[in-house]
């Protein structure tokens, strides 16, 4: 099989012929047919999380078909179309599991990082991490939703609004693109937050009610004479502006941050107690939410906005995802059939 292997950091990634993974008990071969590139896959390309061991195969927004399963894997077959995300598996014996939160496992497992992820023709990963596509995405559209897209939705359904209450999703790129549409499906009133005035039109076509440009010096203003915002699904990874957006949330408001800035972010006390309002991170979701966020994108329309990468090229996609070329998502496919 093909494979796109991380050799050092840093360095160009290597185009492999390996042998094809064999499933272990509890096991899933996946043929892999499309892969999204996650800004995150740069803490495998230069090697930046702790104890990562190379060479390794990245990727963590892997579409594809059941290829093969180990033993004692009963809910998957052979053909099933299947998708896995960050959470790559989860032990289910730690205290964190035995309280239902599997995606803060002790000893969970990251696609891409603890295991041979979706740059590549096959891998095997456990069955507890692998979600369901729906027949109505194609794998290639389904790629970017197991992480850009989980994390949104999960986030947005867990941030305690409401149908109705007002939602600013800060930012229109690879996440904010997607937080838009799947916050207008869920009945919020949404308001686009991004900088300029030549993104309105867009964010009007991806479902805002409203848009408000950043770069003026009250733009928070705007959000409060709409009544405040209930939640702001930070998604630009910018410390300083994700700090400026406190100001803009109603009363008991959420700051919800699901961008990975990597300065501290600073926020005034006063900000927060005067309208009992919170910060809140948020990480992306185990199995059972990706394919909660395919079913709903599938039934309600939500879809990434792509460009296509053969297998062949995926240090070109990696190269255009990283400096910008890329708006949106790059997604890599094998060209598996």
């Amino acid at each position: 099989m093909k494979s796109i292997v991380v050799r050092s950091p840093k360095e160009p990634l290597a185009l492999e012929d390996r042998d094809q993974p064999e499933p272990g008990p509890g096991q899933v071969r996946v043929k892999v047919h499309a892969c999204g590139v996650c800004h995150s896959d740069r803490l495998v390309t230069e090697a930046l999380w702790p104890g990562l061991q190379l060479p390794r195969v990245p990727g963590h927004e892997v579409a594809g078909v059941v290829d093969e399963v180990g033993v004692g894997v009963d809910q998957l077959k052979p053909g099933d179309r299947v998708g896995l995300g960050w959470h790559g598996g989860h032990d289910g014996t730690c205290d964190v599991c035995l309280s239902g939160r599997f995606i803060h496992c002790r000893n969970a497992q990251i696609t891409g990082i603890s295991y041979d992820g979706g740059y590549s023709e096959y891998l095997v990963a456990p069955a507890v991490a692998l979600a369901r596509v729906p027949e109505e995405l194609s794998f290639a559209e389904a790629a970017p939703l197991l992480c850009a897209g989980v994390t949104t939705f999960n986030a947005l359904r867990n941030a305690g609004a409401r149908p109705g209450d007002l939602v600013g999703v800060h930012g229109l790129g690879g996440l904010g693109h997607l937080g838009v549409q799947y916050a207008r499906a869920m009945g919020f009133t949404v308001v686009a937050l991004s900088r300029g005035t030549d993104k309105k039109e867009f964010a009007g076509k991806l479902g805002a009610h409203h848009y408000v440009d950043t770069t003026q010096p009250d733009f928070t203003r705007q959000l409060q004479d709409l009544g405040g915002a209930r939640v702001i699904l930070a998604t630009a990874p910018h410390a300083k502006s994700i700090s400026a957006l406190v100001p803009g949330l109603g009363l008991e408001g959420c700051l919800l941050i699901v961008a990975a800035a990597f300065e501290p972010i600073q926020i005034g006390a006063i900000d927060l107690l005067s309208r009992d309002a919170r910060v809140q991170g948020w990480s992306s979701g185990t199995a059972a939410d990706s394919t909660d966020a395919m079913a709903f994108a599938a039934k309600h329309g939500v879809r990434p906005m792509i460009e296509t990468w053969p297998l062949a090229e995926a240090s070109k996609a990696v190269g255009a995802m990283m400096d910008g070329t890329v708006r949106f998502r790059a997604v890599v496919e094998t060209g598996a059939a």
